[in-house]
């Protein structure tokens, strides 16, 4: 059919509609359209079929959301890489081809006058947010600069416009408006990384970010307000006695397959990064505010929604036992997807804001800073029970937002005593039973263990030593291991604070009787060593603590010495594998308790003053050669000698050790102290010696 004819029939279709959706029909018309667009001769036929795609009843009177933005921008996205093809095309043949004939030259218009008869039909027939659809498809259609697809000068061109356009919407465009904002979040995300700086920074941000947030956050497209855990609950089901199943078939997930498949909730990481530079460019700080506001109230309803879950109530370790196959490997996976990036977008946009604060004049005042700072770290707080399950420790923007937050909350003392009350533990003094609470726990003891420094004697001892104590005694979980060594680090950090010198006395005997207890059932080697080593340095001079109780130090190294003798000789479980290669050489291999402990000991003598060194480097000396594996008895020499040259120790430690090693037996006590052990032979008194032995006399 010719295309003058087709485009009547085109038209004609266009403007026919029904009371009802009719998404197959939308799609053939669009596709028609598209295949249409490019053969037209007449710049008047190009302007006037794209003014009909952004304004005809057949697609636009009942619209599939998103998805007939999405199919209107690939036409002219589609039309580009015609024009592209086409050209191509024609740099491969010769005139003299007869294949040349075939590319019907004067069926297409020039390619910048083809575009300039497409854009003219972005008209005021149709919203300022429609326009976006034919200037964002070309642009994405003939790709980046470095592609070379069009001329500079029309390029930009291109990019003026669709700056002008987004600034022309974003001003008119009525609050209530779901698909203008939606669409105008889609495009601009689209279309931004091929845009040049300068098109970027006239942008209208002030307006933009409201539209983005409330776009990525509640429109329908988006997240809907993290409402959409509500209906799960209803559709877990028990299956045995011991059993629960999320179906496939349910409401509430193909609800989750729907929100995956969103051209927005998709495409989350970069609109994230749009919306951080969003944050960063806004002039009005008051924007910023809101905007953290609003992710604060995002959060905590995604955290009350997932407590309603009867999923919440069980252990991550826990779930190959209590879910049938279908959740544990197909419905729950999708869940934790759309979790894990929905968390990861927002880590990307409070990086920007934690940016920002530190160089902007208002927000890094002091009642502002603190305040963002606590708002950041609640966030993470509601944010836990998927970082703690996902790694987000290791993604390096939610380390940056964490660690800066803590510092900034950190210089003001009273506002970090009153974030520490509003996030400790509902119930203090017993390890909860949900394993959501126990999440929460393990963010308190990891977050409060750093205001220590700054927060009263008081503070520490009622709400931190308080919530960390359960966990120092608890036992029988080896899947709680990580919030057991956090309340250790936390009781720890108490007792270094300088404030804390009557609580350290208070508390410190029920905590070495725990230490003691909970090793190595419940607390690694790395945690176990690193605990004495912190209470060596704080019972030894110039600690104020060693003027209290000055023979602290040498009991704890008698309380060592006697479980090294009476430590088990079996490996314990495997330590970690590193791939750090400065990581010491117990983190690549199996060490019984017994090492550990003798292990231990060498790591306080940097810390002894020195008549104790003078009396326990001999011990040590006799602690290495009853080590039983001959493996693990190298390491610990190894170690041994490591302490005594590798500098931790001051001058006149270092003088004494040396004295010790070359003068008074201590190099033949540990490297050849085992062999004359078993050289020795008990000999009956008046004994005649063994036949053919050699005389000693």
């Amino acid at each position: 059919m010719p295309a003058d004819r087709l485009l009547g029939t085109l038209l004609r279709a266009l403007q026919t509609w029904s009371d009802q959706q009719d998404t197959p029909r939308q799609e053939r018309l669009l596709g028609t359209a598209a295949s249409l667009l490019t053969t037209l001769n007449n710049p008047l036929n190009v302007s006037l079929l794209a003014s009909q795609l952004l304004s005809a009843p057949a697609i636009w009177a009942q619209p599939d959301g998103l998805r007939t933005c999405m199919r209107s921008l690939s036409v002219f996205h589609s039309a580009a890489q015609s024009l592209i093809r086409h050209e191509a095309a024609l740099k491969d043949k010769s005139p003299s081809d007869p294949d040349f004939q075939q590319l019907q030259l004067e069926r297409t218009l020039p390619k910048d006058d083809w575009i300039r008869a497409a854009v003219a039909g972005a008209d005021e027939h149709c919203p300022r947010w429609r326009h976006l659809l034919i200037i964002g498809g070309l642009l994405l259609g003939f790709g980046a600069a470095e592609d070379e697809h069009l001329s500079q000068p029309m390029r930009n061109t291109l990019e003026s416009g669709l700056v002008a356009a987004s600034n022309a919407s974003l001003e008119e465009m009525a609050e209530g408006d779901v698909l203008g904002q939606e669409t105008v979040a889609l495009v601009l995300n689209h279309c931004f990384p091929v845009m040049s700086d300068y098109e970027r920074s006239r942008l209208d941000y002030d307006r933009l970010l409201p539209v983005l947030m409330r776009s990525v956050l509640h429109l329908p497209e988006g997240l809907r307000s993290a409402c959409f855990l509500g209906a799960l609950d209803i559709d877990v089901q028990q299956v045995s006695k011991s059993q629960f199943q999320w179906a496939e078939r349910t409401n509430s997930f193909q609800l989750i397959q729907t929100m995956l498949a969103s051209p927005l909730v998709s495409s989350l990481g970069p609109l994230a990064r749009l919306i951080g530079h969003t944050v960063e460019q806004a002039r009005d700080p008051q924007l910023v505010l809101a905007a953290v506001d609003d992710i604060e109230g995002f959060v905590r309803t995604l955290y009350l929604q997932w407590r309603q879950v009867k999923l919440s109530e069980i252990d991550a370790s826990e779930e190959a036992m209590y879910l049938d196959n279908e959740t544990l490997y197909k419905t729950t996976p999708a869940l934790w997807k759309l979790l894990r990036s929905t968390m990861f977008a927002l880590i990307i946009i409070l990086r920007s804001v934690v940016g920002r604060t530190l160089g902007d004049r208002m927000l890094s005042s002091s009642r502002i800073a603190s305040g963002l700072a606590a708002q950041a770290l609640h966030i993470l707080r509601y944010l836990y029970f998927i970082s703690s399950r996902q790694g987000g420790s290791t993604f390096s923007q939610y380390t940056f937002v964490y660690l800066t937050a803590m510092d900034i909350l950190a210089a003001h003392p009273r506002e970090s005593e009153v974030f520490v009350d509003q996030i400790k533990p509902a119930e203090l003094g017993q390890v909860p039973q949900h394993p959501l609470d126990r999440t929460l726990d393990l963010f308190f003891l990891n977050t409060a263990e750093n205001f220590t420094p700054v927060v009263s004697s008081r503070v520490s001892e009622e709400q931190l030593v308080a919530a960390a104590a359960p966990y120092l005694a608890a036992g029988g979980n080896n899947n709680l291991l990580p919030i057991f060594e956090a309340a250790h680090s936390v009781m720890l950090a108490c007792f270094s604070a300088p404030q804390n010198v009557d609580l350290t006395f208070r508390h410190l005997p029920f905590y070495i009787d725990a230490l003691f207890k909970v090793f190595p059932s419940n607390l690694s080697a790395r945690q176990f060593r690193l605990a004495f080593k912190t209470l060596m340095r704080l019972t030894t001079p110039p600690s104020a603590l060693a003027y209290h109780q000055p023979m602290l130090p040498a009991t704890l190294l008698e309380l060592l010495n006697e479980r090294a003798r009476n430590a088990s000789t079996v490996p314990l479980f495997p330590q970690p594998m590193s791939q750090d290669p400065d990581a010491p050489p117990e983190a690549v291999m199996e060490l019984s308790e017994q090492a550990v402990v003798v292990l231990t000991v060498f790591d306080t003598l940097t810390q002894l003053p020195l008549d104790l060194l003078d009396e326990w480097l001999p011990v040590s000396a006799e602690l290495v050669n009853m080590v039983e594996d001959a493996a693990m008895r190298e390491h610990c020499k190894e170690h041994f000698w490591h302490m005594l040259i590798d500098g931790e120790m001051d001058p006149g430690r270092s003088e004494l050790c040396a004295a010790w090693w070359n003068t008074s037996g201590g190099r033949e006590m540990v490297l050849y102290g085992r062999e004359d052990e078993e050289q020795h032979v008990a000999e009956m008194s008046g004994a005649l010696p063994v036949p053919g032995a050699e005389s000693k006399l």
